[in-house]
C-alpha cells in the first residue's frame, strides 16, 4: 500500500481530487471573499470596456451646488419645483421623474403659514384675512404642475416594518412560476403626500444599495414585493409612463422556452416591447458607461430666462430630477470606481433598456463555471505526472490564459458575465501542491523527526535536529550527559484516593509545566514512566553547560509544583479530599552514557543507557531519605560550579559497590553567592568535619548553628539529618 501511494501518478491524483473538491465545495458555499473577488474581475472588465455613450432620451435636471447657491438652502418651497415641472413641460418633456420622496408637507407651504396665523391673531381685520385664506397651497401647486404631463414620483423600500405602502399604480402580469418568493422585499415604505401621489401618474423605488463588501452598486431590483404586491422601480416606471404602458410583465422560471438551471426567480420584465434580463431576484446588472457632464442640464439654467435653447435637450426626453449636491448626501460608487449622483444610476437603467445593451449573469453560469473547473483541474491532473516543472507550468499558464478569454469574449461579444478565477485559482493550487510534492518526499526523514521528537524536545533543539536528521540512525554513541529522574512523593496514597480519570487528570497537569520547564533548559523527554520522568541533556545535540540547565530545570520544577499545589490547581483542596501536600524528589547524574534510537527498524525510541543513569534513579531514590527534593552526584556538581550545592556525604547507591558523593542542590548562583549561603556552607563544612572523627557534642553543635543560619525553606533538610544522625547513620553514608 504504501508504495502504490507513493506513485507520482497517484498522488497528483488524490491532490488534484482534494483541490477539486474543496474548490467545489468554497464554490457552492460562495463566501464573501469569494464574492468580491468575482466582482472585482467584473468591474475591471467594464472598466476596460464601459458601455458606450450613444443620444438616448433621457436627460438630468440637476439640483447642484449651483443651484443651492442661487436659490437657497434645500428644501426648496415646492413652488420652486413646481417651476421646475412648468419650465419642463414647456420645454416638450415626455416625462419627469423624481428622484425624491415628498413624504412630508412643505414647511413653508404660504397656505399653512398663513393657518397658523389665522390661529395665533384672531383679531386680524378681515380683508387681511381674506388675503390670507387666498394664499396658495404650494403641495397643491406642484400637484396641478405634476398633473399637467406624465410624471412619476419616488418613495423609499424600508426594512423596518409599518403599514405604509405606495399607491398602485402600474400593472403587473406573470408569466411562469410565482417569483415573488425569489423578490427582494420590503417590510414598509415611506411615501409621497396624497395629494401628489394622486396627481403623478406613476410612483416607482428610489431604493439603492451597494454590495456588503465594498459599497459599489452593481445591482439594482427593477420590482420589489412586500409579499402580496409588487412595485417597480422609478426607472423602469418612467420608462412606462413614458412609452404610455398600463402593464409590466414578469418572466419567471418556467415560462415557455425557460431552463430554470436549478433556481427559481425571475428571469426578465418586458415594457412595452423592451425585454430586459433580470437576476433571479429580479435586479438588473448595471453596465455603466462613463458619468459625462453632458448628462445634466444645472437647474440654475433650467431656471433662468432664457431656457428655450435647452429644448433640443427636453423635448420627447425622460427627464430624471435629482441632486449632485455633496451637501444633500445621494453620491454613489458605480463599478468604473466614478462617485455620480443617484439619479444618474437611474438614468443609466434606462439607457441600457432603451439601447438594449445588458450584462447577464445567466442562472446556468455557476454550473459553467464549476465545469471548467474541473475541465481544467483533469487537464493539469493528466499533464503533470508525465512532465517536468517548466513544461507544466507552461501548460498551466496556456489553460489559464484560455479561460481568461473565453471570460473575455463572453462579456466583450454577449454581455455574459462568466468568473475565470475560480477554475484559474484552482488549477494554479493544483500545479504549486504536485510541484511541492518532490520536495515533499524529500523532507520525509525531517517530517518524521518532527513527529517523533516534537513532544520531547525543545523545539530549538527540534529545529537543529530538522536540520541533521542523518543523526538519527539506528545504534548509538558515547556522549556525556546529565540524566534526571523524578518522581512524585507518595504517589501510592494518592492514587488510593483518587478515580483513574482523575488520577491521570492529576498527572497532565502536573507532568505539563514540568515538561515545559525542562524542554525550555534545552533538555529531552526520554519517557514518561507512571508517575516519573526522565529525561536528559546533550543529546541528540550538544547543549553547552548541560549540568547547569538541568540543575536549573530541577530548581524550577520544585518550584512550579509548590506553586500548584499552593494555588489548588489540582482541585483536592476545593473537592475536601485528604490528600497531603504534592512533592518531588528529583536526582541528577552526569556522566558517559550510550544515546542512540533503541528498537526495531520500524519501531523504536531514542534513549539513553549506561551508569549514569541508574545513579541518577538511584540519587532520586535517596532524596526522601536524605529529605531534601534535589539530590545530584558529585560530577553532576562539579559540572556546575557556582551553583548552590551542600555536601550529603558518601553513598552506598542500591546496586552500586562503592559509594559516591552526593549533594543536595538548595539554589541557583545568586543564592550561591549570598552571604547568608558562605555561613550556612560554612557551618554545614564544619558539620561535616564533625561527622568524620564522629565526635558527638562538635557534631551537635555544628547541627545548632546549621540549624539556626538555614533560611525556612531548608530547616526540613536538617531535621531529617538530625532523624539521620541519631538514627545511626554512620559519616561515610550520609550526613
Amino acid at each position: 500500500m504504501r508504495r502504490v501511494l507513493q506513485s507520482k501518478p497517484i498522488q497528483v491524483a488524490l491532490i488534484g481530487a482534494s483541490v477539486l473538491f474543496g474548490a467545489l465545495a468554497l464554490r457552492a458555499n460562495d463566501p464573501d471573499i469569494l464574492q468580491l473577488a468575482r466582482n472585482l474581475t467584473f468591474d475591471s472588465y467594464q472598466r476596460l470596456k464601459p458601455r458606450e455613450p450613444t443620444a438616448l432620451p433621457v436627460r438630468i435636471i440637476d439640483i447642484d451646488d449651483d443651484g443651492i447657491r442661487h436659490y437657497g438652502q434645500w428644501p426648496w418651497p415646492r413652488t420652486k419645483l413646481a417651476e421646475i415641472v412648468d419650465r419642463l413641460a414647456d420645454l416638450g418633456a415626455a416625462a419627469i421623474a423624481f428622484d425624491m420622496v415628498f413624504s412630508e408637507p412643505d414647511r413653508s407651504n404660504p397656505s399653512e403659514i398663513a393657518r397658523r396665523m389665522l390661529q395665533d391673531q384672531p383679531d386680524l381685520e378681515p380683508g387681511i384675512r381674506d388675503r390670507l385664506r387666498s394664499l396658495p397651497d404650494s403641495d397643491e401647486v406642484l400637484a396641478r404642475s405634476a398633473a399637467q404631463l406624465p410624471s412619476v414620483v419616488g418613495f423609499f423600500a424600508t426594512a423596518s416594518v409599518n403599514s405604509v405602502r405606495p399607491r398602485q399604480t402600474a400593472g403587473f402580469a406573470f408569466a411562469g412560476n410565482d417569483a415573488k418568493p425569489a423578490l427582494l422585499r420590503m417590510n414598509g415604505a415611506i411615501v409621497p403626500l396624497p395629494i401628489l401621489q394622486n396627481a403623478a401618474s406613476g410612483i416607482g423605488s428610489v431604493s439603492l444599495s451597494g454590495d456588503r463588501q465594498d459599497d459599489v452598486i452593481r445591482r439594482v431590483p427593477l420590482v420589489i414585493t412586500d409579499g402580496d404586491a409588487v412595485y417597480p422601480a422609478l426607472s423602469i416606471e418612467a420608462l412606462r409612463i413614458a412609452t404610455g404602458t398600463s402593464t409590466f410583465v414578469l418572466k419567471s422560471v418556467g415560462a415557455s422556452g425557460e431552463i430554470s438551471g436549478g433556481k427559481a426567480g425571475m428571469v426578465s420584465i418586458k415594457i412595452a416591447d423592451l425585454v430586459v434580463p433580470t437576476t433571479a431576484a429580479g435586479e438588473i446588472q448595471m453596465y455603466y458607461r462613463r458619468d459625462q457632464p453632458s448628462d445634466y442640464i444645472s437647474v440654475s439654467r433650467l431656471l433662468s430666462g432664457n431656457a428655450q435653447d435647452l429644448a433640443p435637450l427636453v423635448q420627447g426626453h425622460i427627464v430624471l430630477i435629482g441632486t449632485s449636491a455633496v451637501g444633500l448626501s445621494d453620491l454613489r460608487l458605480n463599478a468604473l470606481g466614478q462617485t455620480v449622483p443617484g439619479v444618474s444610476l437611474h438614468a443609466q437603467i434606462i439607457e441600457q433598456i432603451l439601447s438594449q445593451d445588458f450584462l447577464r449573469r445567466p442562472d446556468w453560469a455557476d454550473g459553467a463555471e464549476m465545469t471548467m473547473t474541473t475541465i481544467v483541474t483533469l487537464l493539469v491532473m493528466a499533464i503533470m505526472p508525465f512532465s517536468n516543472a517548466l513544461f507544466s507550468a507552461a501548460f498551466g499558464a496556456v489553460c489559464a490564459a484560455i479561460v481568461a478569454a473565453v471570460s473575455w469574449m463572453a462579456f466583450a461579444r454577449y454581455g455574459i458575465l462568466i468568473e475565470p478565477l475560480l477554475a484559474m485559482l484552482t488549477g494554479g493550487v493544483l500545479y504549486i501542491l504536485a510541484i511541492t510534492l518532490v520536495f515533499a518526499i524529500a523532507e520525509r526523514e525531517r517530517r518524521f523527526v518532527r513527529n517523533a521528537f516534537q513532544h520531547y524536545l525543545a523545539p530549538s533543539l527540534l529545529k537543529k535536529l530538522e536540520a541533521s536528521p542523518e543523526q538519527l540512525i539506528l545504534g548509538g554513541e558515547m556522549r556525556n550527559v546529565t540524566v534526571l529522574f523524578m518522581d512524585v512523593r507518595g504517589f501510592t496514597g494518592i492514587s488510593e484516593k483518587l478515580s483513574p480519570n482523575d488520577l491521570v487528570s492529576f498527572l497532565n497537569q502536573l507532568f505539563s509545566p514540568l515538561t515545559d520547564i525542562i524542554q525550555k533548559q534545552e533538555g529531552a523527554i526520554d519517557k514518561y514512566i507512571g508517575d516519573s520522568i526522565m529525561a536528559f541533556w546533550n543529546a541528540p545535540l550538544e547543549v553547552e553547560d548541560h549540568a547547569r540547565k538541568a540543575c536549573r530545570a530541577a530548581l524550577q520544577a520544585v518550584e512550579a509544583v509548590e506553586r500548584l499545589d499552593h494555588d489548588d490547581v489540582f482541585g483536592f483542596r476545593q473537592r475536601s479530599l485528604d490528600i497531603p501536600k504534592i512533592r518531588i524528589g528529583i536526582g541528577l547524574g552526569t556522566g558517559d552514557a550510550c544515546v542512540g534510537n533503541m528498537g526495531s527498524a520500524d519501531r523504536f525510541n531514542y534513549s539513553v543507557v549506561g551508569d549514569t543513569v541508574n545513579i541518577a534513579a538511584r540519587t532520586q531514590s535517596e532524596a526522601k531519605a536524605i529529605g531534601w527534593p534535589i539530590l545530584v552526584s558529585e560530577t553532576t556538581a562539579s559540572a556546575a560550579p557556582g551553583m548552590a550545592f551542600l555536601s550529603v556525604g558518601d553513598i552506598m547507591l542500591k546496586g552500586k559497590s562503592q559509594s559516591i558523593g552526593i549533594y543536595a542542590l538548595v539554589g541557583e548562583e545568586n543564592y550561591a553567592r549570598s552571604p547568608e549561603f558562605a555561613q550556612l556552607k560554612e557551618n554545614h563544612e564544619q558539620l561535616a568535619a564533625a561527622l568524620a572523627i564522629n565526635r558527638r557534642g562538635e557534631i551537635n553543635d555544628a547541627l545548632e548553628r546549621c540549624m539556626a543560619h538555614a533560611p525556612d525553606r531548608l530547616k526540613p533538610l536538617y531535621h531529617c539529618l538530625r532523624r539521620n544522625i541519631l538514627g545511626g547513620y554512620s559519616a561515610n553514608q550520609s550526613l
